[in-house]
C-alpha cells in the first residue's frame, strides 16, 4: 500500500493548546476529502518508582470522559523544551517531587491517536525522587499515592487506571520487570 497524498490544508481553529485542521487528503485508489486534523503540543510524562517497587499515581477526574482514574505526572512539553526536561518539570508542578532530567530512562513513545492527531507522548522512568515541596498545580489531583506495582496490572484491568499516556508507560515498565 502507499502514502496518502496531501494535497494542502487549512486551519479551522487555534488556541495555545490545540490547532484543529482540514487537510485535504488522497489516499491509495479513494476519492479526494477533507480530513481533520488535530494539532497538540508533545506530552512528556514521568513513572516514579522508589526502591519499594512503588510507583507514584495521581487520583483525579477528566471532565472531559467524566472519569475518576489514577494516573502518572504528565504535561505539554513546551516549545523547544527538552522532553526529559518536560517530564521533570511536571513531576515537580504536580506531585512536589523533584527528579533529575539526566537521570531518566526513556520508557515508552506513542502516537495515542495516530488517525486524527499528530500527538505524540514520551514516557520516561525516574527513580530517586525526592519530595521538596508541595504540587504548585493544586488542581491536578485530588490526592498522590505510592502504589505497589504488584497492584498496576489489577489498576489497569479494573479500569482505575484508563489514561492513555499512564497506561502505556506502566505496562512498558511491568514488561521489563
Amino acid at each position: 500500500m502507499s502514502e496518502w497524498t496531501v494535497h494542502g490544508s487549512r486551519s479551522v481553529y487555534t488556541s495555545p493548546w490545540v490547532e484543529v485542521d482540514l487537510v485535504d487528503v488522497e489516499p491509495p485508489d479513494r476519492a479526494r476529502y477533507e480530513h481533520h486534523l488535530i494539532k497538540l503540543a508533545p506530552v512528556a510524562a514521568a513513572v516514579l518508582l522508589d526502591d519499594a517497587n512503588r510507583v507514584l499515581l495521581m487520583w483525579r477526574h477528566r471532565f472531559a470522559t467524566d472519569t475518576w482514574n489514577w494516573e502518572i505526572p504528565s504535561g505539554i512539553a513546551e516549545p523547544d523544551e527538552d522532553l526529559a526536561v518536560a517530564a521533570a518539570r511536571e513531576v515537580l508542578e504536580e506531585t512536589g517531587y523533584r527528579v533529575d532530567p539526566r537521570k531518566l530512562v526513556h520508557l515508552a513513545y506513542n502516537q495515542p491517536v495516530g488517525g486524527m492527531s499528530n500527538a505524540e507522548h514520551t514516557v520516561f522512568l525516574a527513580r530517586d525522587a525526592v519530595r521538596v515541596a508541595d504540587p504548585v498545580d493544586t488542581h491536578e489531583a485530588d490526592r498522590i499515592e505510592w502504589c505497589s506495582l504488584n497492584e498496576i496490572q489489577r489498576m489497569i484491568d479494573d479500569r482505575q487506571i484508563v489514561a492513555g499516556v499512564a497506561v502505556t508507560g506502566l505496562l512498558q515498565l511491568l514488561a521489563r520487570r
